[in-house]
């Protein structure tokens, strides 16, 4: 194999440009999905079925349906439809809707996890149901989900590249597009895995840290 150093400076600006792609989907579709997934959870707990079922089978759905299949019917249907995104603001939020059903678990674990006695003292205080989950239930449900929460963000960097199918130039896009003009394929693949490794490795590194600080 002939490693050519050069092809790895003539990347590297289009490197950086895939990369600054890659954490704006990353970090705003973790924000849909953190946000999105949270009013999943609640709507699953109120007492009428009438809103619990249609919940439950959106999420379902969209759970059991590959998000590529979902990055397509946004892109390429929904156009049809009357309705037209530009493909970064598709991918987010595809990423973000399809992650929020993942993260609706999480919360109604930690939610389900708050002890009963928890429940019994907003009672017994009479504090309102606003109050009762804005003061008591969330802030412990949302301190025990912390870590799981890190790991999707982990699991959302990875998916990053599907965008590429419907041409949004991340990281893997960008060393795709340079390898096809250029005819050098090994130097810009192997460095968006190394480019993974350094960010993925040192996040999941934090993400246990912080578990085994919640936890004391």
């Amino acid at each position: 194999m002939n490693w050519d150093w050069s092809a790895v400076g003539d990347f590297m600006p289009h490197f950086w440009d895939g990369l600054l792609i890659t954490l704006q989907a990353l970090v705003l579709g973790s924000l849909i999905s953190f946000a999105l997934g949270l009013v999943w959870a609640l709507l699953m707990r109120t007492p009428s079925r009438w809103v619990r079922w249609p919940v439950g089978v959106v999420t379902e759905f969209v759970r059991n349906t590959p998000l590529l299949v979902q990055l397509f019917f946004l892109f390429y249907v929904l156009p049809e439809w009357g309705l037209t995104l530009s493909a970064m603001t598709t991918g987010v939020v595809a990423i973000g809707l399809h992650y929020s059903t993942y993260t609706m678990q999480v919360y109604r674990a930690g939610i389900e996890g708050v002890p009963a006695g928890q429940w019994e003292a907003a009672t017994a205080l009479n504090l309102p149901v606003t109050r009762t989950w804005t003061a008591v239930i969330l802030p412990q449900a949302i301190r025990r989900v912390v870590p799981a929460l890190g790991n999707y963000v982990i699991s959302m960097l990875k998916d990053t590249p599907m965008l590429m199918a419907i041409t949004v130039l991340e990281m893997l896009g960008e060393a795709r597009l340079f390898s096809q003009q250029n005819f050098q394929f090994t130097e810009p693949l192997t460095v968006i895995g190394v480019a993974f490794i350094l960010i993925s490795y040192p996040a999941s590194l934090l993400m246990r840290a912080l578990e085994r600080r919640l936890v004391r």
